[in-house]
């Protein structure tokens, strides 16, 4: 491929793809809006398959190295009870192992040995153009950019999706309409664990002996914007664990970073010389922790077909065949787990023990195949 890829956005998919296009020889360019990669201090849950993107991309030292293995699964009640557990190692294999690496490190690891010149901070997409030779892009600074092919690898909100599709597709994600996340030092938690309440659900996952990664939602909707006293109340008779780590975030809340959970459901994610990759395809509610993982997946996937000769245009649409089957599989898994998580607690306590472990084998055993394009 002559003329460069255009990657818009350096988040975990951008950086991938980047990565992937230089190991393979192929030009491009990246464009990011913000100054530098923004990751809230926050971590990242990394299943089984993205672990097995990771070593594809060359980084299975890295992450080994640097992130922390989760070994076990556990989901208990609102009181502490074991629900069900998983042992994720047994399921996905040493060489799989899944870990949670802290966003910095992840966006470190992706960027070392990239070309400083390859990169550009600080500057975003105003407009798309195509014609049959090629795609240009207008930038914030007043610039322009050509290249063969445009990648929309920047998130929830892509530009290039509204610009060159035409679509919006953002939706409220069936399992919360916001959630909390943060770090907090660690309360003696080894594992993956989640606690499932009438009114929340509230998950740790430690990133080292030290230091745990914190998600907290409402079971039921709940609140849309940041409301301390809601945390605060919600969780009050939950197990000391999540108490602690409350009270921690309490006592610092601007380590605090509330979003809404939105996803991204979307007829098309290719036309012409334009493609999305991530979130700006398919984001997808964190139930299986599958935004990373798919993203990590869709940079080998779509590097892969331009390194095999394909030319853009056919590129793009293969790719977009090429994934759809497994991205509709975790959208439909991730919908089913939200709409068990709101049923009733007498429920969850009923059918869980069995329900649960086979939900996990049923969303996650699909994925542990790579997907061959």
């Amino acid at each position: 491929m002559n003329q460069p890829v255009l990657i818009i956005g350096a988040g975990i998919a951008g950086l991938a793809l980047a990565r992937a296009l230089h190991r393979e020889h192929i030009p491009y360019a990246i464009y990011e809006r913000r100054a530098e990669a923004a990751d809230a201090g926050l971590a990242v849950n990394l299943p089984g398959n993205a672990i097995t993107a990771l070593r594809r991309t060359g980084l299975g030292d890295e992450i080994a190295a640097t992130a922390y293995p989760v070994t076990r699964r556990e989901y208990r009640t609102e009181q502490g009870g074991l629900l069900f557990g998983v042992d994720e190692t047994a399921f996905w294999g040493r060489e799989a192992q899944p870990r949670c690496a802290r966003r910095a490190d992840l966006y470190a690891m992706l960027q070392a040995g990239l070309p400083a010149q390859s990169l550009h901070w600080g500057v975003g997409v105003t407009a798309v153009h195509q014609d049959e030779a090629g795609v240009e892009v207008e930038l914030s600074d007043g610039s322009t950019a050509r290249g063969g092919l445009i990648v929309g690898a920047d998130g929830v909100r892509s530009t290039v999706r509204r610009a060159a599709f035409g679509e919006e597709g953002v939706r409220v994600a069936l399992l919360a309409a916001a959630s909390y996340r943060f770090m907090a030092p660690n309360p003696g938690i080894d594992h993956w664990a989640a606690w499932g309440g009438k009114f929340g659900n509230y998950l740790l996952i430690p990133v080292s002996g030290d230091e745990v990664y914190a998600f907290a939602a409402a079971t039921r909707g709940g609140p849309a914007e940041p409301d301390l006293a809601w945390l605060e109340e919600t969780f009050s008779g939950f197990p000391e664990p999540v108490r602690q780590t409350v009270k921690a975030a309490l006592a610092d809340p601007e380590r605090l970073y509330h979003s809404p959970v939105e996803e991204i459901r979307i007829p098309r994610w290719s036309q012409g010389r334009a493609v999305l990759i991530g979130d700006a395809a398919h984001a997808t509610a964190p139930v299986w922790a599958q935004g990373a993982a798919l993203a990590l997946e869709d940079a080998e996937v779509l590097a892969g077909l331009l390194a095999a000769g394909v030319a853009a245009p056919d590129a793009a649409a293969r790719f977009e065949q090429a994934r759809r089957v497994r991205v509709t599989h975790v959208q439909t898994q991730t919908d089913r787990f939200s709409r068990n998580a709101a049923a009733p607690q007498w429920l969850r306590r009923f059918t869980a023990p069995v329900a649960g472990p086979a939900g996990y084998r049923a969303a996650y055993g699909p994925l542990r195949s790579w997907p061959h394009k």
